[in-house]
C-alpha cells in the first residue's frame, strides 16, 4: 500500500534523518538536508544550490567522485565507497559515500548519503597499531597468548605464540590438543595436570619445555588463569608461554663461571666449599674424618716472569691435569688463583692423618716428573698442607682457612714440605690479618706520614729533589709489621686508596715548600705494579694534579725492575703518556731484576737509580766497579741520568763522582726526615762538601805517593812553586783514600813500597778512578811489570830517580795538560747527551701535543657532523642568523618552509622574513610568539646564541603550534 504525503512531509522527514543527504542533477547540487550543512561547516542560512558536488571533496578525489556521480545516473548500481571530503574551514575529514539514481520530474539524478567516518578510521588505526605494538612486544619478549572458550573449545592464538611453536600465524581454528602436541610426550601428563587444575583467580605459573618446528628443545615459562561465570563455573581460560631458552642458558652459564676456575676449568672455591658443607654434614652424622690438602705450586711466578702470563696459565692447566689422574671419584680438585689447588677426600675409606700424609706425598711425588709448557720442560715444586675434620675445624670456611695456613707454612719452610695445621700457624694467620685490618683503617685513622730523602746533584752538590716515603705509625703493631705492610697491601689491593694519598699529601707538601719560598725540585714517589696496571692511572694522576695545583714537572714517579715484567704494552703507554706530561720517570733498584736492556731501551725512562747493592767505596773488588761503571755508561748511552742510592761514606761519594754518577740519595748526607726537617734542608741550603765536587774549573791537584819522606818532602818542595794543589800518601792504601777524599788530576808514584807496589797501586787508581793520569817515579825498573803497565794503560809514564828537575816539572805539566784535555773531552760529551736529552723530550712533547691536537680538530669536527644531523632531524625550523642578520645556517624544515637553502643562505634577514618574523628576530628576547606564516600557525623563539664563543648570532626558531591554538 503506498501512501501519498505531502511534499512538506517529505522534506521534513529528510531535514530530521541523522546523515548527510544531497541530491546531485547534472553534478550540481539541487538539494541539502541540514545534516549535511553543519557536517561541512554551513551555516543554515548559507545556499548550496548550483555548487558543484565534486568541490565538496579533496582534490584528489574530484575526478573520481564524478565518474561515480555520473556512472550511477547512467544506470549503474552505487556501491559504499570513502573520500576524503573539505570543511567550509578547510579542514579535511573521511566520509563513507552511497548514491542512488533517482527520477525527478525535470529529469534524472543522484541521491546521496554521506557519513562522517574519521573517527571510526581514526580507531581502526589505532587498534592496529597497538595490535602492531602487541605484536612487537611479544616478538621481543619471546612471549606468546592462548584464549580458550571452555563451552565451545575454540582457542585463538597470537602470532607470538605461533612463532614460539616456529608455525606460520594463522586464522585456523586451534584446539586445547594443538598445543599439548608440542610439548614432548614424556612432559604432557605433567603440563596437562598443572595447566586443568588452575581455580578461578588463581594465577598458575611453571617451566616446562615444547618442541620448535626445527627439532630443537626449547625451555617456556607458561602462565595461566582462568575466569569463571556469576555461577562459579570456569568459561575461559588464558594461557601465557615465553621462550626462556636463552635465559636458562645464560643462568647456566653463570652457574659455570661462578664455580669454575677460567684458567684450569677445575671448580673454584665457592664450588668446593658448597661441597665441603654437604661433605662435613655426612661426615658429622657418620662421625668420620674428612681431609682437606692445599697444594701451592713454587714455579708460577718464575713461569709467568719468563715465559709471560700465557706461560703461567699453561703450567696451571697441566698441574691440574697431573694431579686429576690420581684422583678418586668421589674427591674434588679446586683452583682457588695464583697456583693454589685444594683437594677434598672425600672417600668412602676411613681417612686419617697418616692417609693424607701418605696421599700428599704421592701427589707430590707425580708433580716431581717434569711437565712440558711449551718447548720448555719445567720440574714443579710445590708446598702441602693438611687439616682434618673434626680436630681442625668443625666449618668449611674455617676447615679450608686452617689449610691455607698450614700450605702457607709449608711453602714457607722450603720447596717440597708437607705441613698438617696447627695452633701456632693459626696465630701467625691471625697476625698478618690484624696487619690488614690495621691497613684498611690507617687511612681514616691519619696514622700514616710521609718522610722525604733528599737527592743531590753530584756537579753542583745542592738538593734537587727528594723521595718520599711512607711510614705507618700503626698502635698495637709490632715494628716487623709496621716495616712490611706495604707487601700486604699490594697484595690486597690497598695500595691504590694509600697511593692516592701519598700522591695527593705529596703535592699537597711540594706547594706548600714553595710558597714558603724554598726549591724542593722534583719530589718523587713510588708507584707499584698494581697502581700501575690500573687502566685510568693516568687520569688518577691528572686529577690529582689539578685538584692540588701543583705543576707536573715537580713531580716524579719511580717504578722497580718488576713492574716491567708485565703487561709491557700497557706500561710502555702509560709511561709515555705521563713522561708526555712533564713527570719525571725513574727506574729504581736498577740491576736487581730481570730486565731486559733491549726491552729497557725502549721506555721512556728518564732516570735510573742504581740498587745499593752496586754502590762501593774504594775498598772494593774492581770487578764491582766495573758493574757500577758499566751501569753508569749504559745509562748515559740510553740518554738517562744515573742516581745512585743507599750512599753511605765518602769514599763511596767519591768514587760515584769520579765515575760520572749524575745524582745520590743516602744517610751520608741525610736519611729520611719529617717534612719539617726537610724544610729546614732546603731552608740552610746544605750542600755536598766542596773537595769532593766535580768543578767545571778547579786547582791541579797532584797525589805523590812514596814510602820515604824525605823524597815526598823534596818533591813537594819542587812542584808546589808551579802551583799545584799536592796531596802526598805514604804508601798504597793511603793514596787510594786520599784519591776518595781530593779530586785528583795526576799521580806520582814510587814503585817499591811496602804492602802494594806502585803498578799495583796505579792498576787499582785506574780501575776507581779511569780518568786521573799516572806515573811511576822509581829507582828501581822491574821491566815486565812497568811494561805490562803501560800495555794496560795503568801507567802513563815511567820515570827514574834521581831526577832532573826541570824534565820532572816538564812531565808533570805535561801530565796535567794531557788530564785537562780529557776532561775538557769528557765534558763537551756530557753536554751533547743532556742537549740531546732536551731536544728529545722537546720532541716527544712536540708530537704529544700535536696528537693532542688532531685529536681535538677530529672530535669537534665529528661534534659538529653530529650537531647539524641532529638539527636537521628536530622537527623545527630553524634559521641561525649573524649579527649583521644574514642568514647563516638553515635546518631541513625550515628548508621547507623558506626555500633551498642555496637560495637562503648569505641572504639578509630583510629578503627572507615576513614583518611579524622580522620583529621577533630584532627582539631577540627569549619571549616565545604565536604567529601566523605560510597558512600554518608556529610558535616562535628567538635567542642570542655564542655569547661564551667567537661566532655570534640569534637563532630563531618556529615550532608548528598545537590545536586550539589563538593566532595574532
Amino acid at each position: 500500500m503506498s501512501v501519498n504525503l505531502p511534499l512538506d512531509t517529505y522534506r521534513f522527514l529528510l531535514e530530521q534523518v541523522q546523515a548527510a543527504i544531497f541530491v546531485v542533477q547534472e553534478h550540481c547540487l539541487v538539494y541539502v538536508n541540514p545534516n549535511l550543512k553543519q557536517l561541512f561547516g554551513y551555516l543554515p542560512e548559507d545556499d548550496l544550490y548550483g555548487m558543484e558536488a565534486a568541490e565538496l571533496t579533496a582534490p584528489d578525489y574530484r575526478d573520481y567522485v564524478r565518474q561515480q556521480v555520473q556512472a550511477r545516473v547512467e544506470g549503474v548500481p552505487g556501491h559504499v565507497y570513502e573520500i576524503e571530503c573539505i570543511r567550509k574551514d578547510g579542514t579535511q575529514f573521511s566520509a563513507q559515500v552511497r548514491g542512488v539514481r533517482i527520477e525527478l520530474p525535470n529529469g534524472v539524478a543522484d541521491l546521496v548519503t554521506l557519513h562522517d567516518v574519521s573517527d571510526i578510521k581514526r580507531a581502526t588505526r589505532m587498534a592496529q597499531s597497538r595490535a602492531q605494538l602487541l605484536n612487537n612486544a611479544e616478538e621481543l619478549a619471546r612471549i606468546g597468548s592462548a584464549e580458550m572458550d571452555l563451552a565451545t573449545g575454540a582457542m585463538t592464538l597470537s602470532s607470538g605464540m605461533f612463532n614460539i611453536f616456529g608455525e606460520t600465524p594463522s586464522d585456523a581454528t586451534v584446539t586445547r590438543e594443538w598445543l599439548l602436541s608440542r610439548v614432548p610426550v614424556a612432559d604432557r601428563p605433567y603440563v596437562q595436570a598443572i595447566s586443568e587444575g588452575v581455580s578461578p583467580g588463581e594465577i598458575l605459573e611453571f617451566q616446562h619445555r615444547i618442541m620448535h618446528t626445527d627439532g630443537s628443545l626449547r625451555t617456556v615459562l607458561h602462565r595461566g588463569l582462568a575466569e569463571a561465570d556469576a555461577q562459579g563455573q570456569v568459561v575461559r581460560s588464558v594461557t601465557i608461554l615465553q621462550d626462556i631458552t636463552e635465559q636458562r642458558a645464560a643462568e647456566q652459564r653463570l652457574d659455570t663461571l661462578a664455580n669454575t676456575d677460567e684458567i684450569t676449568g677445575l671448580r673454584n672455591r665457592n664450588a668446593l666449599s658448597e661441597k665441603l658443607d654437604t661433605v662435613l654434614r655426612e661426615a658429622q652424622r657418620k662421625e668420620v674424618q674428612v681431609a682437606v690438602i692445599g697444594i701451592q705450586i713454587g714455579q708460577l711466578k718464575l713461569v709467568s716472569e719468563s715465559l709471560g702470563k700465557v706461560g703461567g696459565n699453561l703450567l696451571l692447566a697441566a698441574v691440574a691435569g697431573r694431579l686429576q689422574e690420581s684422583l678418586d671419584s668421589n674427591d674434588m680438585l679446586a683452583h682457588f688463583g695464583n697456583g693454589e689447588f685444594t683437594v677434598l677426600l672425600a672417600r668412602d675409606e676411613p681417612m686419617d692423618e697418616a692417609l693424607a700424609r701418605q696421599l700428599a706425598a704421592a701427589w707430590m711425588d707425580a708433580l716431581g716428573v717434569p711437565l712440558m709448557v711449551g718447548d720448555n720442560e719445567i720440574k714443579v715444586t710445590c708446598g702441602m698442607g693438611i687439616a682434618l675434620f673434626p680436630q681442625h675445624g668443625q666449618e668449611p670456611e674455617e676447615l679450608l682457612h686452617h689449610v691455607q695456613a698450614a700450605t702457607y707454612h709449608a711453602d714457607a719452610l722450603g720447596s717440597n714440605q708437607i705441613c698438617v695445621f696447627s695452633v701456632d700457624m693459626q696465630s701467625k694467620a691471625v697476625t698478618r690479618l690484624a696487619l690488614e685490618s690495621g691497613l684498611r683503617r690507617a687511612l681514616e685513622r691519619n696514622e700514616f706520614e710521609l718522610y722525604y730523602q733528599p737527592k743531590l746533584d753530584l756537579v753542583s752538590g745542592a738538593v734537587v729533589g727528594a723521595e718520599a716515603l711512607l711510614q705507618w705509625h700503626a698502635s698495637g703493631q709490632p715494628l716487623g709489621a709496621r716495616t712490611a705492610f706495604l707487601d700486604v697491601a699490594e697484595e690486597t689491593g690497598l695500595i691504590v686508596p694509600i697511593g692516592e694519598w701519598v700522591l695527593r699529601s705529596l703535592c699537597e707538601q711540594s706547594l706548600a715548600w714553595q710558597r714558603l719560598g724554598l726549591a724542593p725540585g722534583r719530589v718523587a714517589m713510588n708507584l707499584s705494579a698494581r697502581q700501575l696496571l690500573q687502566p685510568d692511572i693516568v687520569q688518577r694522576i691528572q686529577t690529582i694534579l689539578a685538584e692540588t695545583g701543583l705543576e707536573s714537572r715537580y713531580l716524579g714517579l719511580e717504578i722497580t725492575e718488576g713492574v716491567l715484567l708485565g703487561e709491557r704494552a700497557h706500561v710502555t703507554r702509560v709511561l709515555g703518556e705521563l713522561k708526555a706530561m712533564g713527570i719525571e720517570i725513574s727506574l729504581e733498584d736498577f740491576g736487581t731484576g730481570y730486565s731486559n736492556l733491549s726491552y729497557l731501551r725502549t721506555l721512556p725512562i728518564d732516570v735510573v737509580k742504581v740498587d745499593r747493592s752496586f754502590v762501593h767505596d774504594v775498598t772494593a773488588a774492581s770487578q764491582d766497579v766495573s758493574i757500577t761503571r758499566a751501569i753508569i755508561t749504559m745509562a748515559h748511552s740510553l740518554q738517562m741520568k744515573v742516581l745512585a742510592e743507599g750512599v753511605e761514606t765518602e769514599g763511596q761519594l767519591a768514587l760515584l763522582i769520579a765515575n760520572h754518577c749524575d745524582q745520590m740519595q743516602g744517610h751520608y748526607f741525610s736519611t729520611s726526615i719529617p717534612a719539617d726537617a726537610m724544610a729546614e734542608v732546603l731552608r740552610q741550603g746544605r750542600q755536598l762538601p766542596e773537595h769532593l765536587l766535580l768543578r767545571r774549573t778547579h786547582q791541579r791537584t797532584l797525589l805523590l805517593v812514596d814510602d820515604e819522606d824525605n823524597i815526598v818532602a823534596s818533591l813537594k818542595r819542587l812542584l808546589r812553586r808551579d802551583g799545584y794543589n799536592v796531596v802526598t800518601a805514604n804508601s798504597g792504601a793511603q793514596g787510594l783514600q786520599r784519591l776518595a777524599e781530593h779530586a785528583v788530576d795526576v799521580i806520582v808514584s814510587d814503585q817499591r813500597m811496602p804492602g802494594m807496589t806502585g803498578v799495583e797501586f796505579l792498576r787499582r787508581a785506574k780501575e776507581l778512578y779511569p780518568e786521573t793520569v799516572r806515573m811511576v817515579l822509581s829507582g828501581y825498573t822491574e821491566l815486565q811489570s812497568i811494561t805490562d803497565a803501560i800495555n794496560e794503560g795503568a801507567i802513563y809514564k815511567f820515570l827514574t830517580k834521581p831526577w832532573d828537575d826541570e824534565r820532572l816539572r816538564g812531565h808533570i805539566a805535561e801530565a796535567f795538560s794531557h788530564k785537562e784535555m780529557a776532561d775538557e773531552n769528557s765534558r763537551l760529551g756530557r753536554a751533547v747527551i743532556v742537549a740531546n736529552q732536551e731536544l728529545s723530550a722537546v720532541n716527544e712533547r712536540l708530537q704529544t701535543l700535536l696528537a693532542e691536537q688532531r685529536e681535538q680538530i677530529s672530535r669537534e669536527s665529528n661534534s659538529l657532523v653530529v650537531a647539524r644531523e641532529v638539527l636537521d632531524l628536530i622537527p623545527t625550523a630553524i634559521v641561525g642568523l649573524d649579527l649583521a642578520g644574514m642568514v647563516a645556517f638553515v635546518n631541513a624544515d625550515a628548508e621547507a618552509l623558506f626555500g633551498s637553502a642555496a637560495l637562503l643562505l648569505g641572504r639578509d634577514a630583510d629578503e627572507v622574513l615576513s614583518p611579524a618574523l622580522l620583529q621577533v628576530w630584532r627582539q631577540a628576547d627569549g619571549t616565545y610568539y604565536d604567529l601566523q606564516f605560510a597558512a600554518q600557525a608556529y610558535r616562535v623563539v628567538c635567542r642570542v646564541i655564542g655569547e661564551e664563543s667567537h661566532s655570534r648570532g640569534k637563532l630563531l626558531v618556529l615550532t608548528p603550534a598545537g590545536p586550539g591554538l589563538s593566532v595574532v
